[in-house]
């Protein structure tokens, strides 16, 4: 198992990519299915985020430990124009394209831990956890 795997984003294909490389990650950790389904799920609204507003990214995956747990972080970043309203974009319902506004609020509640950096002009960065079962 790496410990680290990057994917470009920067069509539809690369989310189907990034999708997939973290479902067999999480299968590779026990992971129960209801749990992969969840992180796929997230992986995807962070990284269609990617293409619609910064044309190009990538998602970092990484395994990561806590006690007797073992977790997929996943870090999804762009140089796109930034989120001017973090706070905002975090509400259901909100957003700057023609979207549904429910990509980054559903994000966070997918997984177990959500962070998000962004800056008008500078980029976004999302990172996620989401813990498997205890070993």
């Amino acid at each position: 198992m790496r410990d680290e795997l990057r994917v470009a984003i920067e069509s539809d294909a690369d989310v189907v990519s990034a999708r997939r490389e973290a479902r067999a990650l999480a299968a590779e950790l026990n992971f129960t299915s209801t749990d992969v389904t969840l992180l796929a799920t997230a992986i995807s609204e962070v990284a269609r985020n990617i293409t619609t507003y910064a044309g190009e990214g990538e998602i970092v995956l990484s395994v990561v430990h806590r006690d007797d747990r073992a977790g997929i972080r996943v870090e999804a970043r762009d140089e796109g124009p930034g989120i001017r309203d973090v706070e905002r974009a975090m509400e259901d319902g909100y957003s700057t394209g023609t979207g549904m506004g429910l990509g980054l609020p559903g994000a966070r509640r997918l997984t177990d831990e959500f962070s998000i950096d962004s800056r008008p002009g500078r980029g976004t960065t999302v990172v996620m956890v989401k813990w498997g079962r205890p070993a």
